[in-house]
């Protein structure tokens, strides 16, 4: 693994470890510890500055799914690198923010930087993924973490409806965005953005090209809040201000437009990407800053005037694509200096706004408010705090000589040169672009003065706030100070970013449009002289400031025309419509009667199978070769069928739980008599605990109650059960009868030994070979445990004391202090010499399980057993009081073993999970073998185990 994936990693091991740093240290903030990830990263980035400069780029990979062409590969260039030091850089402010922003005593701060850490990380791996699979799974990571971090004061109803709207947009634009990455592969036939922009010649005239294009499209949209999909980013300004300040301005909220940059290469030689992308930047950017001037609540104008900045830099992307329109004529530069102006906006905006959202949080946490009527007369109060803001807003209103002057100019001017293309017909529309882009620079000029004056300026009123207003600590003032001398040194020094961070982005965005011997110039002057774009600007701040003058006059301008209609009201109303339609299609089979559901779900399966096999050519029943029928197993076929036909007919649940374990028995001798003792073992163990189960269920539970079984209730009951007997009957046939290729065994006989080192051929084909599948598969039924357990621990009565908290199980409660017990003597007095052996026997099965029958899976079910004997005839207390560990963690532990194996295979550069053995001379042991397939049987075998008392353990001591 390089140095690169581990930029990925980082945080997200940090986001694991900060709950428990949160526990371990009383009087020190988490974020402290916190602090250094983002320093180290954007350190790390930062020293390979020269190397991406000088245009050699830094790639890594790591093979994950080869068959599929799924590779952890990272890709270090101009693009990536400038926005991996905007998560890092503005990453390390926003934590050194939140150490003061959030009180350790009040608030869970390790949870917060877990959800933090793990968006960095997951933001990290969006921009240096190659692989668009790989992309695409943190894409949606950060969808969930930010829905975490926006719900993290989830007792607000606001908060969590903000976390919800959030998620379900950009969720179904990653969807989209994912099935434009399966027809760029169907296309291509890789998931490699470098090799796709390497054969996008062979793409362009594709069946498949436009739909891509618009898929793809669709995630960068709701991805970066632009219009219809905008309106999740105004409830998400209810999260914690350093997550607004993060997420919603620098990092996040970037993802589309980063996606934008690195496809268009690809897409930006069609007029549709040309069209779409500007045309919803552009009106984006209208709305937005229109919207912006109507609001109350500062952080709802900073929300609005983000959605109009995202806006303006989207247009940017699309109006530069059109250099693609011209690639290989000296015409294509003209229009590259749109797309320059994108990226130095971006840069901008990041600066500017990370600093705002900070200011407005240290109004809200001085003064309790954030309503911009209750406010006025800080400046007096909070002078510091009143000059930040007044270097964020100027920037953002576009004046001199602040980074935000400069970009805004060259917006202005990349939407006069537009006007002048050709190719795309721009003679008719064109005008549009600058008059939009002048009048929303007009709203956008009014909304930031609103912002600062009205909040720092004017009379006193210090007597509507809930607090007495005073200036904010030093280490809240530190990181939007910071982020302000920025604004003033990219704007008084452009060129320190133009060379170093915006002229490698430009050659990753158009590689191909520059003919031999052309370069990017990326010199950013201050001063051209008296241009269109300075009267532009001389127009926007006079009709703003006499707009600003006007605003509490005006309704037209702080007043919303259309309250009764909204895209907040059509998403509303398209929420409660679908929770409507889906309860009352619910209803319809959601009786509450297992019976009927288990009708639906084998009907389903005889339909569907039964379809198949006949729709399916080549099937035939071939029954000539069979072996004889030996007595042993004529036997054992006997009693399976009389135990399976008695259990309908059973007068009670006991009995009916004895000859449902009579039929597993039965079962286990056809694995003895086929030799094949690992399923044998596996087979008894899990019958023994399936019965112990049944019974602790059953315990609890009413006496049974025969129902009038009429013909009516018994028959579907026989033609159910009469035709999933038959059909599987026919799949067992058809699937020995009806083979087209050669059996897989004869790869496992061969190669287990000469590529995973164990002789145990099933427990080889578990732990390594389909070790994927094992490790899903305990992760399936951890979960399951700790839904048994949730369930259990449910106050269904009322009560409120907690079925766990303590006392509960104690003398004088509800139940008896140990709980279901056994008081045969006989059983207690065998059970303390059986459980030893049944415990070693245990660890036998694991240790010999690589090369003997066994393996972490019996193993753990073994030790289950052991425990399960135990509370059988000691009482459930007694298992506590021997071993007092919490099973649920066990678990837990048990697949972070497992998982964290499969990862360290990456640290060799090796695909997830791959294992490797080998032989040494061990103390004591001799020459043995070493095989790192061990640990991840060692994470099943604590899986099993402690799922398994989870379960037991929980229902034994239930009411």
């Amino acid at each position: 693994m390089s140095l690169l994936h581990a930029v990925i990693i980082f945080p997200l091991l940090s986001a694991l470890c900060s709950p428990y740093l949160q526990r371990m240290t009383i009087r020190i903030h988490t974020g402290w510890f916190m602090l250094p990830v983002p320093m180290l990263i954007f350190a790390y980035v930062m020293g390979k500055l020269q190397l991406v400069q000088e245009g050699d780029p830094i790639q890594a990979s790591i093979p994950w799914i080869a068959s599929l062409g799924i590779s952890f590969t990272v890709y270090l260039d101009g693009l990536s690198m400038l926005f991996a030091l905007l998560i890092s850089g503005i990453g390390f402010l926003v934590v050194l923010y939140s150490i003061y922003y959030l009180d350790r005593n009040k608030e869970a701060v390790g949870t917060f930087y877990a959800y933090l850490m793990l968006f960095m990380g997951a933001m990290l791996g969006v921009v240096l993924s190659d692989n668009m699979i790989v992309l695409y799974g943190f894409w949606e990571l950060t969808s969930i973490s930010s829905f975490l971090l926006i719900a993290f004061w989830f007792k607000r109803e606001k908060s969590k409806y903000g976390a919800l709207k959030s998620m379900l947009i950009t969720v179904f634009g990653g969807l989209a965005m994912l099935g434009g990455f399966v027809l760029l592969y169907v296309m291509t036939g890789t998931f490699s953005i470098r090799e796709i922009i390497g054969n996008v010649s062979a793409i362009t005239e594709h069946a498949l090209f436009v739909p891509a294009m618009l898929l793809v499209l669709l995630g960068a949209f709701t991805k970066s809040a632009q219009f219809p999909f905008h309106i999740w980013l105004p409830d998400a300004m209810e999260a914690p201000t350093p997550v607004s300040a993060y997420l919603h301005s620098a990092t996040m909220v970037k993802a589309g437009l980063y996606l934008v940059a690195r496809l268009s290469p690809v897409f930006a030689g069609a007029a549709g990407w040309f069209w779409l992308v500007s045309a919803v930047g552009i009106l984006t950017l209208i709305y937005g800053s229109y919207r912006a001037m109507k609001q109350t609540d500062l952080k709802a104008m900073l929300a609005f005037s983000t959605i109009s900045q995202l806006g303006l830099i989207m247009s940017l992307f699309g109006l530069g694509s059109a250099a693609s329109v011209y690639a290989g004529s000296t015409e294509s530069l003209f229009y590259v200096k749109a797309t320059m102006a994108g990226i130095f906006h971006m840069i901008n905006h990041a600066v500017f706004k990370g600093a705002l959202f900070m200011v407005v949080g240290i109004v809200d946490h001085e003064t309790g408010t954030r309503d911009i009527r209750r406010l006025g007369g800080l400046m007096s109060v909070m002078p510091v705090t009143f000059s930040i803001a007044l270097v964020g807003a100027f920037s953002m209103a576009g004046l001199p000589p602040f980074n935000g002057f400069l970009s805004k100019e060259m917006f202005f001017t990349a939407a006069l040169n537009i006007m002048e293309m050709d190719v795309l017909r721009m003679d008719v529309f064109g005008i549009l672009f600058p008059v939009i882009a002048w009048v929303a620079s007009i709203f956008t000029f009014i909304y930031s003065m609103v912002l600062v004056f009205r909040t720092f300026t004017g009379p006193k009123t210090f007597d509507k706030l809930e607090k007495k207003p005073h200036e904010a600590p030093i280490g809240m003032l530190l990181p939007p100070l910071v982020l302000g001398s920025l604004a003033v040194v990219f704007g008084l020094f452009p060129n320190l970013v133009a060379y170093t961070l915006i002229e490698p982005a430009l050659a990753a965005i158009h590689p191909s449009v520059l003919l031999p011997g052309q370069q990017f110039d990326a010199s950013i002057h201050f001063w051209h002289g008296w241009t269109t774009e300075i009267f532009m600007t001389i127009g926007v701040i006079c009709a703003g400031t006499v707009l600003y003058r006007l605003h509490r006059r005006v309704k037209l301008l702080h007043q919303p025309l259309f309250s009764a209609v909204s895209l907040n009201r059509t998403y509303d109303g398209g929420i409660s419509f679908l929770n409507l339609g889906s309860k009352r299609i619910t209803d319809c089979y959601m009786t509450g009667s297992i019976r009927h559901y288990l009708i639906y779900i084998f009907m389903f399966l005889i339909i569907s199978v039964a379809v198949t096999m006949g729709r399916v050519s080549g099937i035939r029943f071939d029954f000539a070769g069979f072996a004889p029928m030996s007595l042993y197993e004529a036997v054992v076929i006997f009693a399976l069928t009389v135990s399976v036909i008695a259990v309908p007919f059973a007068r009670t649940r006991m009995m009916a739980v004895i000859l449902t374990g009579t039929a597993g028995y039965m079962v286990t001798l056809f694995f003895v008599i086929f030799r094949a003792p690992d399923l044998a073992l596996t087979q008894m163990i899990v019958e023994t605990v399936s019965v112990t189960l049944f019974l602790l269920c059953f315990y609890h539970l009413p006496k049974l109650k025969k129902e009038a079984e009429t013909l009516r209730f018994r028959l579907p009951n026989l033609i159910i059960a009469l035709g999933v007997g038959m059909i599987m009957t026919l799949v067992a046939l058809a699937a020995n009868s009806s083979r087209s290729f050669e059996s897989i065994s004869d790869f496992f006989v061969k190669e287990s030994y000469n590529l995973a080192g164990g002789k145990n051929i099933v427990n080889v084909i578990l732990v390594d070979f389909r070790g994927f599948d094992t490790m899903l598969e305990i992760v399936v039924l951890g979960i399951a445990s700790y839904g048994i357990y949730a369930l259990i621990r449910l106050n269904l009565d009322g009560d409120e004391k907690s079925a766990t908290a303590p006392g509960y199980w104690e003398s004088g409660s509800k139940l008896p202090i140990n709980g279901i017990r056994s008081n045969d003597v006989i059983l207690r007095t065998i059970s303390k010499a059986v459980i030893f052996i049944i415990l070693t026997f245990s660890l036998y099965l694991f240790f010999s399980g690589h090369h003997e029958p066994g393996g972490g899976f019996i193993g753990g079910l073994m030790m289950a057993a052991a425990f399960v004997l135990l509370a059988m005839a000691f009482g459930i207390r007694t298992v506590r009081e021997v071993v007092p560990v919490d099973f649920r963690k066990v678990s837990a532990f048990g697949i972070l073993i497992a998982l964290l194996t499969g990862i360290g295979s990456f640290w060799f550069d090796a695909p997830f999970l791959s294992h490797t053995f080998g032989y040494h001379d061990l103390p004591l042991l001799g020459h043995s073998e070493l095989a790192t397939a061990m640990l991840f049987d060692l994470g099943v075998y604590l899986t099993i185990v402690g799922i398994t008392m989870t379960i037991i353990l929980a229902i034994g001591r239930d009411k």
